[in-house]
């Protein structure tokens, strides 16, 4: 049946809609992956929002088994140019389309992606509507931008160990990629998966080598009530920082972040690292950074860059075994250039005194 988009901005785009026929409220946002999109629709951090596909085929190898990022999915809506009905892959178990019918994820296919992404390009990220009855829609029903409470419905809600490696480390979940935890395992590591709101004490109960704050959706200045017990764990645990983690800690030792007008999302941005002057094309997924004038002051100073609009990418503490990275260097989906980064948190865990995590 025809289903439309309504931008906040009052514009409109017709296309297919296929399956739930609700009518949606979201932030619309877009990634510019040719591939991915199983792990974009399992993310975590995409709870809330509507992903628009730039690339203009979508569902052609189907959806498997393997690849989710979560159990369930977390987009509140997909919207494709063109839709495969069919998955040409080995492991493909279900179409793209009966997936999304199953779980009651909107999907639009015919819409025009291309004149979309340009209007986010050019007025930032918006709240959008999915609806089949465009008359009399009411954006005051959807939380405005930035206010939404997201990371308490995607964290766990018990302590969960996995793995029996040879380092323990407490990963506190605002939201995390389950690739994320299959890369610390890999790496020998046993890990405890934490609530959001964990204590200072609770993590400590748990006799930790370290700490890694993870990915996950939203503002991180709606979770500043957190911040003291982020900065105490850090100065008490080597410590890594992952996309919303990265902020939280940045802010958590008095750095400042800000709203980018359309985010970074897809699976080819590419960062510098300041020290090394490598290169790296990194998988990235989020709408806020650390301002880097705000770092002064705070021990941090700025280790990785984006080459396309010079925002902070990466920090790292001149004083305790504290960095962060902005991307995802699990890379899922998108290119491995950074997984020796965890190598690194790793190789922190090893070593007994208080140095700087990496020169």
């Amino acid at each position: 049946m025809k289903g439309y988009v309504v931008l906040e901005n009052g514009e409109m785009f017709e296309g297919i809609l296929h399956g739930n026929e609700k009518e949606v409220h979201g932030e619309i946002v877009f990634f510019t992956g040719m591939s991915g999109y199983q792990e974009v629709l399992s993310d975590p951090s995409f709870k809330g929002q509507m992903v628009v596909f730039t690339y203009p085929l979508i569902g052609n190898y189907g959806v498997n088994e393997v690849d989710f990022e979560s159990v369930i999915p977390q987009v509140n809506a997909l919207l494709v140019s063109e839709l495969s009905n069919e998955g040409f892959h080995y492991e493909s178990c279900s179409s793209l389309e009966s997936y999304c019918e199953k779980h009651s994820i909107p999907l639009i296919s015919g819409v025009d992606t291309r004149a979309i992404v340009k209007r986010i390009r050019e007025q930032g990220d918006m709240r959008a509507i999915i609806t089949t009855d465009p008359t009399n829609l009411a954006f005051n029903q959807s939380t405005p931008l930035g206010q939404q409470e997201v990371v308490p419905e995607v964290s766990t809600k018990t302590i969960k160990t996995y793995g029996n490696g040879d380092h323990h480390i407490v990963m506190v979940d605002f939201g995390y990629k389950k690739s994320i935890l299959d890369s610390l395992i890999e790496q020998g590591s046993k890990v405890s998966l934490v609530p959001y709101n964990t204590s200072f004490e609770e993590i400590q109960t748990l006799q930790p080598d370290g700490v890694m704050y993870t990915n996950g959706p939203g503002n991180p200045k709606q979770l500043e009530d957190l911040l003291p017990t982020i900065k105490k764990v850090a100065m008490s645990y080597p410590t890594m920082g992952i996309c919303l983690g990265h902020q939280l800690l940045a802010l958590a030792f008095g750095a400042d972040t800000e709203k980018l007008t359309f985010g970074h999302r897809g699976a080819n941005q590419p960062v510098i690292d300041l020290i090394t002057n490598k290169v790296y094309m990194t998988s990235q997924n989020h709408s806020y950074v650390v301002k880097e004038e705000s770092l002064e002051g705070t021990g941090f100073e700025a280790k990785f860059m984006n080459i396309n609009d010079s925002s902070v990418e990466g920090l790292i503490h001149k004083q305790y075994p504290v960095f962060t990275v902005q991307f995802h260097p699990e890379a899922h989906p998108g290119p491995s250039d950074s997984e020796q980064l965890f190598y690194t948190f790793i190789e922190m865990l090893s070593n007994k005194g208080r140095e700087k995590a990496y020169a």
